[in-house]
């Protein structure tokens, strides 16, 4: 497939514009047709391991995010259609599928087959990179089957959930005890807050009252119950409700569902930028440095860097505007995954791997003695840093199609920017660049949208952007 077909970015370092072009080139070759099992870019978007063909719920949902950006080469909805289509009488949606037998998998360590509900978080997405208001009236029937289903078999007399630890992705993490896991349950908070969101698309007052008083019913109930204030951290409680002083990445999904106040946010920052929590060199471990089962290693979900739960905590920085950390991080990061991609000392060839070490160059080892390595090429979750962060937090652009706006968030003045990203049938191109006349913003669009600028927290503008051709000076904003 042609790379121009793909929006191209511009970075002033050239090995950040060849990891985003290598990763498009190789998603063509993860989507298959599950009845042939031959690579069909109308397929699903698989990772086949052993001849297996299994499509992950978690792994699908978060994937939308940056298959939105592919010009529409690939089609961002077909894996969670996928999981819709084969939703249950009683509403449930499992984790995983064999796509060969065409059925769920259920496991001792998940019975229920549960996953992290997500899918409403995707869909409001999804509407503002396409503005397909039709396709959340479709979903939406299936969406509140789900949450339906979730509340009377996970839902506790407390108001928290309780389920498996094995639902939450992170396998071999030492949270063994945990009844109520909390990231579980601020995904909940999550999905409830963008049910409320979708409804108020569809214009549906009752629909999004409904899914605003679940929202803050679960949020009072973790702020009350999770939190420790000695600590400054969000924790599971065991079945007696009592916190377990386990520090992981899963805390981090209570500031994606903006759960946490100002000081409570700024406590788990905190954790982010210390040495001895989560602030290693590669950010961020799944597991915090003061703990025992911590690995330099990985060791799986014992301290290995997940691209899948760094794209988290670096959106739910942004949820408290700490959009310079943001940046920083999502930078060191890929700076880690671009060594990774390098040729090694033996010159052997690099990929792209599904989780890293903390604190040093190289792919994290998924088991204690270091026989099980991470998977390379695991593009399902590494497109979420070398593609969505790319763009996103790296270049700093955020879009919305249905307000028609583009804002573009410079911490400071570099080359850089985006070309032929397709808005619906318009394709735009931004680029910032230093000419004779200073530093200068160079804009291309078929049609009219709106663009807000913010330069060094210093200068903001929102500007009414004309078809064709125009560009500005930062000076004379």
């Amino acid at each position: 497939m042609n790379k121009h077909d793909f929006p191209q970015i511009h970075f002033y370092d050239q090995d950040f514009v060849d990891i985003y072009n290598k990763t498009w080139s190789w998603v063509s070759a993860y989507w298959f047709n599950p009845a042939s099992k031959e690579q069909d870019s109308d397929g699903l978007f698989i990772y086949p391991e052993n001849n297996k063909y299994v499509v992950n719920q978690f792994e699908s949902i978060l994937s939308t995010f940056f298959l939105v950006y592919s010009n529409r080469n690939f089609d961002a909805c077909k894996n969670i259609d996928y999981f819709y289509s084969r939703q249950e009488e009683n509403g449930a949606i499992r984790w995983k599928y064999d796509v060969d037998g065409d059925k769920a998998i259920l496991s001792s360590e998940n019975p229920q087959g549960v996953g992290l509900p997500l899918f409403a978080f995707a869909e409001y997405n999804l509407f503002h990179k396409s503005a397909n208001k039709k396709r959340i009236k479709e979903v939406m029937p299936y969406l509140q089957k789900y949450m339906t289903w979730l509340e009377t078999t996970f839902k506790q007399e407390n108001g928290l959930f309780a389920v498996p630890v094995a639902a939450s992705s992170m396998m071999n993490s030492p949270r063994d005890s945990a009844y109520y896991p909390v990231d579980f349950n601020a995904c909940m908070a999550i999905n409830a807050s963008y049910m409320s969101a979708l409804g108020d698309i569809l214009n549906d007052k009752d629909l999004s009252f409904q899914y605003k008083k679940m929202y803050f019913s679960i949020k009072t109930r973790i702020n009350s119950m999770m939190w420790d204030d000695e600590t400054g951290f969000y924790y599971d409680l065991d079945k007696a409700e009592n916190r377990l002083n386990v520090k992981t990445i899963a805390a981090y999904w209570t500031m994606l569902a903006e759960i946490p106040n100002a000081d409570k946010a700024d406590r788990l920052v905190e954790h982010l930028n210390d040495p001895n929590s989560f602030g290693t060199e590669h950010p961020f471990p799944t597991l915090s440095v003061d703990n025992p089962n911590f690995s330099e290693d990985g060791n799986g979900w014992c301290g290995s860097v997940m691209p899948a739960f760094n794209f988290m905590v670096i959106k739910g920085l942004e949820k408290y505007g700490q959009y310079e950390l943001a940046r920083e991080c999502a930078i060191r990061h890929l700076y880690f995954v671009l060594e990774t991609l390098m040729p090694n000392e033996k010159n052997e060839p690099g990929d792209l791997y599904e989780a890293y070490c903390p604190n040093k160059e190289g792919f994290a080892s998924m088991s204690a003695d270091g026989k099980v390595k991470a998977r390379p090429r695991y593009l399902l979750t590494v497109g979420l840093s070398t593609i969505a962060l790319m763009i996103e937090n790296v270049i700093g652009l955020s879009i919305s199609l249905p307000r028609k706006t583009v804002d573009w968030i410079i911490p400071n003045l570099e080359i850089m920017g985006i070309e032929k990203l397709s808005l619906k049938r318009n394709l735009i191109t931004i680029l910032s660049n230093k000419s004779s006349r200073g530093w200068e913003i160079q804009m291309e669009s078929e049609k009219l949208y709106y663009f807000t600028i913010n330069i060094l927290d210093q200068k903001k503008k929102t500007l009414p952007i004309p078809s064709g051709k125009c560009s500005m000076l930062i000076d004379k904003l």
